[in-house]
């Protein structure tokens, strides 16, 4: 099987013509590609030989209409109408629904999905990689801390690592190598004397533990301020009480470990004689990319934060030095952040950066022996809606399907005045009073937060199933509608990791 891909160099805004008209295909055409896919999938063959290496890509917030609108916006920046796209990933012959409830919340958080992904064991809301028996906030028993993936993995040699637009202290990160229950406890201020005193730990001190093995080979993200003290280092000023400064500590740990704080100098990374690597290019959450892209087009010189494909390419680089392989969990983490503020333009522009990420991901591994598998935590509230006509540029004004002439005719709503096709349930963008009359330059800035019906601060993550894209063996396992905690065990199943590290 060949899978093709070509990604554009960098973003834009769609600029679908108002009179671009897609080819509507014909009867032979449509029968033929429809025969054409039903032979790929005859075609695909099943590995069911044991897995080298995993690797985990988690959208933070990538439900299926971001999906959707993302491929289309990925489309359109190409000059296509955008429906007939695909996202790298969306190429992978094995796919499935992913249930994500908590055991305590019908609408998830990225904290109880991230380690239910983890560790096998659906949990409670808000706590990192903690039974599901155990109460939020309260120092877990033993018997209650539950292991995740990385650690089985460097009790058998393999080497580990996490890759994030988030900070790596942030809930979807801290999955792979700590447990807490709380997931605000990312660094030691954050945890009340009580929990301290029954011998908690924030969550940036557990990225130096050796998690049975020698610990993680590779930490690129953001968060610098959650590892350094107040009181200032060679490292920076960040914002522990503790006077701990856990960047010196993952150097104390191999003389060939390295620190980067930029992108000039993760590039300039030579795998073959560098040891663990750290990498924490930004005080807290890296840039969304179309922030990050801004930079690079105003000046003409390249931003100083590298990109999620940067990232991951240099992540695989890294581990893949390790005859026994690896299991690497990459998360575009800036997804969830721009959903939350209402502003779709950011949140597709992440998702077509972790699409772009996959596919270096493929470039670099052989899919015969690396199980790769695509994800999200959680969904959100985000909607696309108002029949627009094909090609209609996915962040503009709805226009209506219909004869050439009626691409340059706004649909208008029951007050009169035009709308835009995505929108949320709730969110800062909610319109209070009177709706304002909304023009395609207003809705095509990136500021633009789209209009929700209810007001909250926040936007909020939405309740139904997330898709899992897969390839590589015992990809096939990916199939039907499932808990999202059978993730780990299909994982588990490639690698034969718990049977391995004898705890099965």
């Amino acid at each position: 099987m060949v899978l093709a891909f070509a990604m554009p160099a960098l973003f834009a805004l769609p600029v679908a013509a108002q009179d671009a008209q897609p080819s509507v295909g014909s009867i032979d055409s449509w029968m033929r590609e429809g025969q054409a896919a039903v032979a790929d999938r005859l075609a695909t063959p099943r590995i069911e030989h044991r897995a080298k290496n995993v690797i985990l890509f988690v959208g933070d917030g990538m439900g299926i209409s971001t999906l959707t609108a993302g491929r289309i916006y990925d489309g359109q920046m190409r000059g296509n109408s955008g429906e007939e796209n695909l996202l790298s990933f969306e190429h992978f012959p094995y796919t499935a629904l992913v249930k994500t409830y908590n055991v305590d919340a019908q609408v998830a958080d990225s904290a109880g999905t991230a380690s239910a992904l983890n560790t096998g064991v659906k949990t409670r809301i808000g706590v990192i990689n903690t039974a599901p028996e155990a109460v939020q906030n309260v120092c877990p028993k033993d018997e209650y801390r539950l292991m995740p993936l990385a650690h089985y993995a460097e009790r058998i040699g393999m080497a580990t690592g996490i890759v994030s637009t988030a900070r790596l202290t942030h809930a979807t990160p801290a999955a792979v190598y700590a447990v807490s229950p709380s997931r605000g406890w990312e660094n030691d201020t954050h945890i009340p004397d009580a929990a301290k005193e029954a011998g908690c730990r924030d969550i940036a001190q557990q990225i130096v533990d050796n998690m049975g093995g020698n610990g993680l080979e590779v930490a690129l993200g953001g968060g610098r301020d959650q590892f350094l003290p107040t009181d200032g280092s060679q490292h920076g000023t960040g914002k522990r009480q503790d006077g701990r400064n856990i960047v010196a500590e993952w150097l104390a740990r191999d003389p060939a470990a390295r620190f980067v704080a930029d992108r000039q100098a993760l590039t300039s990374i030579d795998p073959a004689v560098t040891g663990p690597l750290l990498g924490l290019f930004t005080s807290s959450h890296m840039s969304y990319e179309l922030d990050r892209q801004a930079v690079a087009k105003t000046d003409g010189t390249p931003s100083d934060e590298p990109d999620l494909a940067t990232m991951t390419e240099t992540a695989i680089r890294h581990l893949s030095r390790n005859p026994d392989g690896f299991y690497l969990m990459v998360e575009g983490g800036r997804i969830d952040h721009a959903h939350h503020g209402g502003n779709a333009q950011r949140a597709l522009a992440d998702t077509v950066a972790l699409s772009r990420a996959v596919t270096k991901a493929l470039e670099m591994v052989d899919i015969n022996e690396t199980l790769i598998l695509v994800t999200a935590d959680h969904s959100h509230v985000f909607t696309m809606a108002g029949y627009p006509r094909r090609g209609n540029p996915i962040l503009g004004l709805v226009r209506p399907a219909g004869p050439k002439g009626a691409s340059k005719r706004l649909e208008m709503a029951g007050d009169g005045k035009p709308y835009t096709t995505l929108g949320y349930h709730n969110g800062p963008g909610a319109v209070r009073g009177e709706r304002p009359r909304l023009s395609e330059e207003e809705v095509l800035a990136p500021d633009f937060r789209q209009q929700a019906l209810i007001p909250t601060h926040s936007e909020t993550h939405g309740g139904e199933d997330v898709a899992l894209f897969g390839i590589g063996p015992w990809a096939h396992l990916v199939r039907g509608t499932m808990e999202q905690n059978v993730i780990f065990h299909i994982m588990d199943h490639a690698l034969g990791l718990r049977e391995r590290a004898g705890m099965q």
